[in-house]
Parts: structure tokens; sequence; C-alpha cells
């Protein structure tokens, strides 16, 4: 049987697009149908030994002030710092879009923090806070304002992670909008112009609706590293991680400390079975409510 042109391009299609999707189930789907399996077991590291229990880990969630702890505070960086990003991004692409110059520059000034490794921005930002030597208290200290504790306070640490995490991503943020603001075609504005639009009404009528999908895009990710955020965690305060009395730990972090420091496999494969179900959840209802239909 001899095949068309068109049967050997998909087959063709098909025989490339195999491979990446044999890694993907065998990297990212059986793993996870593996730890929905493991959070009902007690775990052993002789299988002989492993006791099934079920729902059991699911219910000791519910009694657990720790994971309780955790979960408010990944929802809290998440509510603080999705809108701050997404809000000092597309400001600061709109500013670079109205740069007459060196605007290359300076995108590629607010990219660079993105880029550079999590855990050498985290040590940098650690001893820059730092409440005895750092450079930001000398600096209010210039200012008059005594020195701020920022990761050792329990009520500041949560906030200053936040805002280290917004710094370095906010670079990401600003090419995303960036892109997505040269994307708009200018006859628009120039139509609206002409009918006597200016400012705030452009942005409005034609740069908010416009840049939807960029904004979808970047909310979306964006609410998703923040859901799993661990590395920052980790580094900027590495002598009390998750501290200071648990006051900046996550999901994410508990979840190892679980797992590689109590060895209770079991009982944190259901904390990540949770947060999966948690971060599907909320990028559904993302997706739902933010993206603009057109009739």
């Amino acid at each position: 049987m001899r095949l068309s042109l068109g049967q050997r391009e998909a087959l063709w299609a098909y025989a490339f697009l195999a491979l990446p999707l044999a890694f993907f189930l065998y990297f990212r789907i059986l793993p996870a149908f593996q730890a929905l399996w493991l959070s009902l077991y007690e775990w052993h590291a002789d299988p002989a030994l492993r006791k099934f229990v079920g729902l059991a880990h699911y219910a000791r969630l519910l009694e657990d002030p720790l994971f309780r702890k955790a979960l408010l505070n990944t929802f809290l960086y998440a509510l603080l710092g999705v809108p701050a990003q997404l809000f000092l991004g597309l400001g600061l692409a709109l500013l670079l879009q109205r740069a007459p110059v060196a605007r290359d520059f300076f995108r590629a000034v607010y990219f660079a923090p993105y880029v550079t490794p999590a855990v050498a921005v985290a040590w940098v930002w650690s001893w820059m806070l730092s409440p005895h030597f750092g450079l930001v208290n000398e600096l209010l200290g210039l200012l008059g304002i005594p020195p701020q504790p920022f990761l050792q306070s329990p009520r500041q640490a949560l906030p200053t992670v936040t805002w280290v995490v917004v710094w370095q991503n906010l670079g990401f943020q600003v090419v995303l909008f960036l892109a997505g603001l040269e994307s708009i075609p200018r006859q628009y504005y120039e139509a609206a112009r002409i009918d006597g639009a200016e400012g705030w009404r452009l942005f409005r009528h034609i740069t908010w609706p416009l840049l939807n999908p960029v904004l979808v895009f970047s909310a979306v990710i964006a609410t998703i590293g923040y859901l799993q955020l661990f590395t920052q965690v980790v580094n900027l305060n590495f002598t009390d991680q998750g501290g200071p009395l648990n006051s900046t730990l996550t999901l994410a972090l508990y979840i190892y400390q679980l797992a590689f420091l109590r060895f209770q496999l079991g009982y944190a494969a259901a904390v990540t079975a949770v947060l999966f179900a948690m971060i599907l959840f909320i990028t559904l209802i993302q997706l739902r409510v933010l993206t603009r239909r057109t009739e």
C-alpha cells in the first residue's frame, strides 16, 4: 500500500512527537501517579513492610498545624506577589515602550536578575538584609530610619521574601508585557486618536483588551511559581529554613522537610497531592475568569 504525501507527513509528525511524549509521560505523569499511590501507604525501605493506610495521611492533614501554617503562607505569597509582579511588570513595560533610546539596555538590566541563579540571588539579599551590617539597613540609617530585622522578624520575614521574589522575576514580566505591547497594531491607536481618545481611554479600550492573552499567561505562570516557592525561602534564611517561627514556611518546603529530614514519604506524598490539586484548581479558575471571550 502506497501512502500519500499527506499521510507520510502525518506519520513523520507522529514519529517526532512520540519521543517527547514518552519523555513527558515517564518523567512527569508516571511520578505523579506514583506519588498519589505512595500517599496511601506508610512508606518503608523494604516493600514488604509498607503498610496500606488508605486516606489516613489526608485525615492527618486536617489536624496538622504546620500544614495549615504552610498552606496559609503559600496563599499569602501568591496574594502579595502575583499582583505586585504583574502591576510593576506592566508599568515598567509601558515606560520602556515610550523610551526613545536605550530600550534594549534597560530591558537587559531588568531581565538580568531573572536569569541569575536563585540561590545566588537569595544569598546576596540575605547579606544585604542583615540587621547588623546589611547594606539596606545602612541606607535606612542615612534616612534616619532605625535598623529593621527583616528576615529575623516573624512579621516582616514573609513580605521580605515576597519582595525578593518579585524583584527577581520582574524582568520576565517586563519582557512578556513589552512583547505583548509591541504586537498591538499601531493602526488601532491612530484610529482611536482620530475619534478623540487619549491616555487612559486608549489603555482601557485598546491596550488592556488586546493584552489579555499575555496577562493570562503571566498571571498563571506567576501564580504557579509562588505556589511552588522553595529556593528563595530555603536560602534567604539558611540557618532557620521556613522561619522564624515558621513564618516563611511553604508547602514545597514542608514537603521537603517531611520527605528528606523526617523520612515520612507517605505523608509528604499526601501533601504533594494536595498541592498539585490546589495548583490545578487555581489555574483552571484563572483561565476561566481572566480570559476574555469575544462574541
